[in-house]
């Protein structure tokens, strides 16, 4: 076997293995960027994509995997093990912790509901960090698709200071962050990937407004990557 046979066989092993969640330290051609890779869960979307009403515009389903977001060389996941706060006050500790404890299955022992109407949650990231990524799972066990999200970073818990917008699919400001301009998305086990681009901030929150099959909030985890605070 040939040094370029040998490559190619071992990226796909690399990319195939399960639970495996990493930035890759050998740089991209042309801007020093990586691809990063996602571990993910079981695949056992349910259903047929519902009728959507006129005017509705949803990222097309799709059975292939999307292309990998590019972040900087040695990104690590700054909020596994994290717990998140949030609007929601009746959320336990037990159920904050769920967000990050690298469970993504499409079971209900993996599905955190927070109440109905428009909730956050936040990260405090202990200082301003190198960010590259949020990827969130909702939950993705039934065909449903997810509008009035909207994730955000910032310098102060209070989000009033360099507050920037990294995603925003909620065309009728009911979050109250404005109207945005980013698709709706039926979820799927890949998670959604939003790009950071290297922006430094301490402070992560994501909002939500439940989805086109309730008004729950799921959330089954969420990623951040990016290079801690120095």
């Amino acid at each position: 076997m040939n040094r370029t046979k040998l490559t190619c066989v071992l990226t796909v092993v690399v990319f195939g293995c399960p639970g495996l969640s990493f930035a890759a330290d050998a740089p991209a051609k042309g801007g020093g960027l990586v691809p990063l890779v996602l571990s993910y869960p079981k695949a056992v979307f349910k259903g047929t994509p519902p009728e959507l009403a006129e005017g509705t515009v949803v990222e097309p389903l799709s059975e292939t995997e999307p292309a990998p977001i590019q972040v900087a060389p040695g990104c690590v996941n700054l909020v596994s093990g994290i717990k998140p706060t949030t609007s929601d006050t009746n959320a336990s500790v037990q159920k904050l912790a769920k967000f990050t404890d690298g469970d993504k299955d499409p079971y209900e022992t993996s599905i955190v509901l927070l109440r109905k109407g428009v909730q956050h949650i936040q990260f405090d990231l202990g200082g301003p960090a190198e960010l590259h990524a949020v990827v969130v799972w909702h939950a993705h066990d039934l065909v449903k698709f997810y509008r009035s999200v909207v994730v955000q970073i910032a310098d102060d818990a209070a989000f009033t200071k360099n507050v920037r917008t990294l995603f925003n699919n909620d065309t009728e400001n009911l979050v109250g962050q404005g109207i945005g301009t980013d698709r709706q998305y039926f979820e799927q086990h890949w998670g959604k990937r939003i790009a950071a681009k290297g922006q430094k901030a301490q402070f992560v929150r994501l909002w939500s407004r439940g989805s086109s099959l309730g008004g729950l909030n799921e959330y089954t985890e969420v990623e951040v990557w990016g290079k801690p605070a120095k």
